[in-house]
């Protein structure tokens, strides 16, 4: 029997999810979330309090989730070729959007742990992984997030959209447990500067404690952004449901979602010789590409035609990309 691809089950499951739910009530659970959300939260206060605001914010998020976990695991993946985890820990999953991630990049089962404080996102993550074989075992536990974290030894720890939600020490004990539990450890923060600046805080605590930076970084060095002059983040493109539509207001059938994060690793790793960090401008004739390169600078490339190939594949490439191609 022949499932469907994790990106599609996923999308078909939040659909049937949302079905049954008034648009105006979902769209005005949304906008509540997202203001809580973008305020300071306490670590003891979830935010996801009852299954009306899991549903409505798993209908609006997940999807966004996915796709810029998704985009730090297809880079990571590429500087590990061949390596696939054996056990995956999600730290703060809420409903799991990570572990669909994970499942879409490596296929085939493994032992997950999703853990989270919000006993209603962790109810509603189960009931929406029972529709992926891959996903039917995995264990949902609650747990506080913070320095009392224990966190099982793991190939893969993924921690995504959680460190906002956290104090600094919070933070720093979150990070070193991940560190001291996994192999590889995957962050996803929102590409905001100051979601930047939570990223970059984690990548120093993980390279002090042994690791190596696989992507987006072509090294483990100090980042060359001079801090508070711009920021390192990257897109997603993520297909809009009728939910998004309605809380955005908008038209489009789609939407990028921002995203900054750092993949690290005690294994082997190759990561790309440089990084487009920037969207690429094409004009006539040349393409201009923001690198980030492996001698610990940011430096602006033009390609033009007397490239040849080089200048059809700058045409092609896309922001977050490793260059030059067929690095990957």
């Amino acid at each position: 029997m022949t499932h469907p691809a994790p990106a599609d089950a996923l999308r078909a499951a939040l659909a049937d999810l949302v079905d049954g739910l008034p648009p105006r009530q979902a769209a005005q659970a949304v906008e509540r979330l997202i203001a809580n959300y973008r305020g300071d939260t306490p670590t003891d206060a979830p935010i996801l309090r009852d299954r009306a605001d899991v549903v409505a914010y798993a209908a609006y998020r997940m999807p966004a989730t996915f796709a810029a976990v998704r985009s730090a695991l297809d880079a990571f993946a590429a500087a590990v070729p061949g390596w696939v985890p054996g056990g995956h820990v999600d730290v703060g999953g809420g409903t799991g959007a990570a572990t669909w991630a994970v499942s879409d990049t490596w296929a085939g089962t493994r032992p997950v742990t999703v853990l989270d404080w919000a006993e209603p996102a962790l109810a509603l993550g189960r009931e929406i992984a029972a529709s992926l074989p891959a996903l039917r075992e995995v264990r949902w536990r609650r747990s506080r997030i913070g320095a009392a974290l224990d966190i099982e030894s793991t190939d893969l720890v993924t921690v995504s959209y959680v460190l906002n939600e956290l104090t600094g020490p919070d933070r720093a004990a979150l990070v070193d447990a991940a560190a001291g539990a996994a192999r590889a450890v995957v962050i996803v923060e929102a590409g905001t500067p100051a979601g930047y600046a939570r990223v970059i805080e984690a990548r120093d605590r993980l390279i002090a404690a042994g690791f190596r930076v696989a992507a987006p970084c072509p090294h483990s060095a100090a980042c060359p952004i001079v801090p508070g002059a711009d920021w390192c983040h990257f897109a997603a493109r993520v297909s809009r449901s009728s939910l998004h539509r309605q809380v955005k207001s908008g038209s489009l059938a789609y939407e990028d979602e921002k995203f900054s994060y750092v993949a690290a690793t005690r294994l082997p790793a190759e990561p790309a010789a440089s990084r487009v960090v920037r969207r690429p401008q094409i004009r006539k004739g040349q393409v201009l590409l923001d690198l980030c390169e492996p001698d610990e600078q940011l430096r602006r490339r033009t390609v033009t035609k007397r490239h040849g190939d080089l200048y059809k594949a700058a045409r092609d490439a896309a922001w977050g990309d490793s260059w030059p191609p067929g690095e990957d």
